[in-house]
């Protein structure tokens, strides 16, 4: 189950001639200088990217993937013992609507207040722990994004691109087939950037 996907901010580069002006003007009867034309600009290389495909599981990142699935393994504990406290709950609170109606009255208050005490439990530990996994992932996922856009960056510059768009950040009405370079990046940074110190855990 994916929880978390790596979202990576496409790149975009442009250059842009920045033309100075003084603030004094010219004496009269100066001779005005030629007007400066720019020079015609040359044909822009445009691609796109899916970084969305960067986080599928078959064919995507394969160090994002390990830092997920290791993340994964690291919280599936508290996961499995959240589980198991809202499954004892279900069954203390079923218990008490059969016995409500035939046992005292005492007995029944004080099973709904343990009843209530474990309920609170699970929501703090709940709460706890979503603090906790969003810390981590912060941490862990930050510097690989940061990476990521270096990688993209790099690539964009040695295959000529002048304009790199996401289409998962920008929405894209048509782009020909030819233009998406998101396999060949995804293939390029696992060569260069292999996940061999990210091992998956073993499952549970």
């Amino acid at each position: 189950m994916k929880v978390f996907r790596l979202v990576v901010v496409a790149m975009a580069i442009a250059a842009f001639a920045i033309l100075a002006h003084t603030q004094t003007r010219p004496a009269p009867g100066a001779a005005q200088p030629a007007p400066q034309t720019r020079p015609a600009a040359g044909p822009a290389s445009i691609a796109v990217i899916d970084s969305a495909a960067f986080t599928d599981e078959k064919q995507g990142i394969a160090r994002a993937m390990a830092v997920m699935r290791q993340l994964e393994a690291k919280f599936q504990p508290v996961r499995n013992e959240l589980r198991g406290m809202r499954e004892k709950l279900n069954t203390m609170r079923a218990d008490l609507q059969k016995k409500q109606a035939i046992q005292d009255a005492k007995i029944t208050q004080q099973q709904a207040e343990e009843a209530e005490r474990l309920d609170l439990q699970i929501k703090r530990k709940a709460e706890d722990a979503q603090a906790s996994y969003q810390k981590e992932s912060l941490a862990v996922l930050e510097p690989l994004q940061k990476d990521i856009g270096d990688a993209l960056n790099t690539y964009a510059q040695q295959k000529g691109i002048s304009l790199l768009i996401d289409v998962n950040r920008v929405p894209v009405i048509y782009a020909a087939s030819n233009l998406d370079v998101t396999r060949d990046f995804i293939a390029e940074y696992n060569r260069s950037h292999p996940a061999a110190g990210a091992a998956a855990p073993a499952r549970p």
